[in-house]
């Protein structure tokens, strides 16, 4: 092995059967048959030298089935592991299916966490230790709750972005064992990479990138077909470990069989029969044996002639025959055990199978005598695995496939009744045993919770696949009302999944809840519609399918009201205030808002958060209530409003509601042209949404960001990140609010003296105002444009074209204002007209006009337009 500044350097290698990390007691009867592995050995201690010095190290052993690459560990791990803590994990064939499998078996280990324990046990283990261990990890300790499965209560990372709750959770790991190497040198070992599933090897790679400075030694095992990106980190190594050469073979050959020259015929067509593949060559003389071909009484002798031998082509046919040699009863024992898995304890094959004790215990010695399987050191009862992978798929493959179904099912029944406290821990293995055995009930059950369970580990990929073969199970079983109910769940569960990673406004939300919407008509079920009705009207909202929602709304309010239920019809007043305030009917949703707060009780907010996203009933309400005031012309009320819901958000102590409000303050700011407030509520914001992954809130933040630093003389820096957060609002398939946003920028491009930009800004605007109805910034999208229109003009340019044009812009504002009763809007878009009709000589006129708007107010004269106002009225009057 090369240093930690060398490149990589691939070792031609030869060694012996592969046999399972942790097999002491079985291993250690055959180390005087390991061959060919000192060079090897070596650079494994070479690693670890510089690992122990704070050189990290990563040493990857690549080679096809049966050439060694556990046994090369397994044996470095003897030799080695008084100086190292050790913790191992590996991949099984199904595995893919299931996120962080390796990893969970990795810190289960770490913890000490028994089958056995109870949730709050399991929670104490690792309290315990992170904090006994370091009290600067209790910030990691929820995401290792989540990932564990242990969080209770208000799971404080449920709003959070799921891939930075990913990434959060695999930096949690990585700071633990990082940590953990500070104290000790810390051997991981990760075996079978080629069954890893995603989330692990995201995580394998972070560690890859973070351990060359550390303590560590990161061992890796893989058949060829697998890949990965580490070939260019000067801290990783591969060993390719390739079939036995001739002279290796015959070392093998001279330790399995003696070395009398009679057998040397034999040796070489085990070789040429093999080609130095060493679980075949092991597979093959332990064949010999068991045939009486080979006998051994003092020294082997060969009880037959080279020409009468015969022997299978493939390991395979070669396993496939030793196991038909079995007796019956020791048959029958290996395939129910490559039925229930790679790996089973002593208590699983007693429920799966008939036999009795003393039967059971006599046939598991016997296949051990026969290097089928292997026992593992385990705490309370014994342990068991194959030798290897291709002893359980050759003894699997050979059961019949009813006897395959029916050992399923019992497999399952048993797990089931083992493991009744901790079922949880089991449900990947559950949904695989029940629909391999053709229970497609069952399976689909535990494929249902395996899946919510990934969703709660943020590993939602999984999630997806489990709930959606859930759902293709249910389509193979009669359609009774309880397959339909279980139908329900799951397609609103997929309906959060999805929408949890790709937003509200993700095409796939439609079907989902569309689905969703005809199996609660078939079934009558009205509370389970609520959810459904919600994820629908959110779908048509975001993606500004105004009136569609405004429908789904409607349906939703009118099924509270029928439910009697007032937490829910508080919940449905908001929905139907947020469209008719987006419509422009900014008095009905006042409307909405308020008599959504006189229901609203702060208690019940758990039993509907998860329907809206996570934000808080009062918190939203209070929000958007805000908005509407201001608009109607109550600035003074709608800021008593914005600090209402501040001030909840701080109660709730939640930074998905702290960051909601933030967004909405702002917003409000914005219409109030608080600039310094904006910049640091945007500021705050964007932490927050960076800290907390809240990305579906970043585009709002950039835009308001970008606002106030326009608004500061930082033009080209304010607009850019205004358009660095539309890009990210539109990325999300989100069309609601583009309007906005697209006004804000365009009165930006106003003040950086780029009118057709900003003109083009506010076209584009508009075209989505009449094609989607998203109306309640339609007055100032007309005044803005009258706004520029004159700007375009030459400088000095008196002409009347320009001035009509903007004049028209002008009176169009004024009129969808007063229509809308939005008076901030109102006062604002007479402003504009006056300062053009003053120019032209029509100040009293303008006076008249401005006058009659301004005297309507009665409160918010300390505010910038009113202000405004005020002095243009008096300039009008001389």
């Amino acid at each position: 092995m090369k240093g930690v500044s060398e490149p990589v350097e691939v070792y031609e290698v030869t060694g012996l059967g592969p046999l399972r990390t942790r097999f002491q007691r079985a291993a250690a009867r055959r180390l005087t048959k390991f061959v060919g592995r000192q060079r090897e050995i070596e650079a494994l201690r070479h690693a670890a030298e510089l690992a122990r010095a704070g050189h990290g190290q990563v040493v990857a052993a690549m080679a096809e089935p049966g050439v060694g690459k556990s046994r090369l560990f397994h044996e470095f791990k003897l030799v080695s592991e008084s100086e190292w803590m050790t913790l191992e994990a590996f991949s099984v064939s199904h595995g893919k299916a299931s996120a962080y499998l390796p990893v969970l078996e990795l810190l289960r280990d770490y913890f000490h966490i028994a089958a056995t324990d109870d949730s709050r046990t399991r929670r104490e283990k690792v309290t315990g230790r992170v904090l006994a261990f370091d009290r600067s990890l209790e910030d990691a300790l929820p995401y290792l709750f989540g990932l564990l499965g242990l969080s209770e209560g208000n799971d404080s990372l449920a709003q959070m972005d799921p891939q930075l709750r990913r990434r959060r959770t695999h930096e949690a790991i990585k700071r633990l064992l990082l940590r953990e190497s500070l104290n000790q040198p810390l051997m991981m070992i990760f075996e079978d990479l080629h069954w890893i599933d995603g989330e692990t090897q995201s995580l394998l790679n972070l560690l890859v990138d973070s351990i060359a400075t550390a303590r560590i030694l990161l061992l890796v095992n893989y058949r060829p077909e697998y890949r990965h990106e580490w070939g260019s980190r000067t801290h990783y190594t591969q060993l390719r470990l390739d079939p036995l050469g001739r002279e290796s073979a015959a070392e093998m050959l001279s330790a399995l069989l003696g070395n009398d020259a009679e057998l040397e015929p034999l040796k070489r067509l085990i070789f040429k029969r093999t080609e130095g593949n060493p679980f075949f060559v092991e597979e093959i003389v332990q064949a010999l044996f068991e045939q009486g071909v080979l006998a051994r009484n003092g020294k082997v002798k060969l009880k037959q002639s080279l020409a009468e031998i015969k022997t299978p082509p493939t390991v395979q046919a070669l396993l496939a025959s030793r196991i038909d040699r079995l007796p019956a009863n020791q048959k029958e024992l290996l395939q129910t055990l490559s039925v229930i898995g790679r790996e089973f304890t002593l208590p699983l094959i007693r429920r799966v199978t008939s036999s009795s004790e003393t039967e059971l215990e006599s046939m598991l010695g016997a296949l051990q005598s026969g290097e089928f399987i292997y026992e593992q050191p385990a705490f309370l009862d014994p342990e068991y695995t194959f030798k290897h992978a291709l002893t359980q798929e050759v003894a699997y493959n050979s059961v019949l496939i009813e006897r395959r179904r029916l050992l399923h099912q019992r497999a399952g029944r048993a797990l089931e009744g083992l493991f009744s406290d901790s079922i949880n821990d089991h449900l990947d293995d559950l949904a695989r045993h029940y629909g391999r055995a053709g229970d497609a009930e069952k399976a689909s059950d535990y494929l249902c919770r395996a899946g919510q369970r990934a969703i709660q580990r943020s590993a939602y990929g999984e999630g997806v696949d489990h709930l959606s073969a859930s759902l293709d199970l249910l389509k193979t079983l009669p359609e009774t009302p309880e397959c339909v109910q279980r139908e329900l769940a799951l397609q609103i569960g997929l309906g959060l999944a999805l929408t949890a990673t790709k937003g509200w406004a993700a095409p796939e939300a439609e079907s989902i809840y569309t689905r969703a919407r005809q199996l609660c008509q078939q079934l009558g079920e009205t509370r389970q519609l609520i959810p459904v009705l919600w994820g629908l009207w959110a779908f048509y909202e975001m993606r500004a399918e105004h009136k569609m929602a405004y429908n789904l709304a409607e349906e939703l309010f009118t099924l509270a009201q029928r439910l009697r239920d007032s937490a829910l019809l508080a919940l449905a007043h908001y929905p139907l205030g947020c469209t008719l305030l987006t419509l422009g009917h900014t008095s009905a949703a006042r409307d909405q808002f308020e008599q959504s707060l006189a229901l609203y009780d702060p208690r019940q907010h758990g039993s509907v958060a998860s329907l809206i996203g996570g934000e808080d009933l009062g918190i939203a309400c209070r929000a958007l209530l805000a908005h509407a005031l201001w608009i109607l012309g109550y600035p003074a009320q709608a800021l008593q409003r914005v600090h209402e819901e501040l001030i909840l958000a701080q109660e709730l102590r939640s930074s998905f509601n702290q960051a909601y409000a933030l967004v909405q303050a702002a917003t409000n700011d914005v219409l109030r042209r608080e600039r310094l407030s904006v910049l640091q509520r945007a500021e705050t914001l964007l932490a927050l949404t960076q800290e907390q992954g809240f990305l579906s809130l970043f585009g709002f933040g950039s835009v308001l960001q970008g606002w106030a630093l326009v608004e500061q003389s930082q033009i080209e820096e304010g607009i850019s990140k205004m358009r660095e957060g539309l890009a990210a609002h539109r990325a999300a398939g989100q069309v609601a609010l583009v309007p906005l946003f697209l006004s804000l920028l365009a009165e930006s491009y106003g003040k950086a003296g780029q009118p057709e930009e900003g003109l083009k800004a506010l076209t584009e605007a508009l075209d989505l105002v009449n094609k989607t109805d998203e109306r309640y910034v339609e007055a100032e999208t007309h005044r803005l444009k009258g706004e520029l229109a004159l700007q375009r003009s030459e400088p000095g340019d008196s002409s009347s074209t320009a001035q009509t044009e903007a004049e028209a812009y002008f009176l169009k504002a004024i009129d969808i204002a007063r229509r809308q009763q939005a008076k901030s809007l109102e006062l604002r878009a007479v402003m504009s007209l006056g300062r053009l009709w003053q120019h032209q000589g029509k100040a009293k006129e303008a006076h008249e006009m401005l006058s009659e708007i301004y005297r309507w107010f009665t409160e918010g004269f300390d505010t910038a337009d009113l202000k405004d106002a005020k002095a243009l009225l008096e300039e009008l009057a001389t």
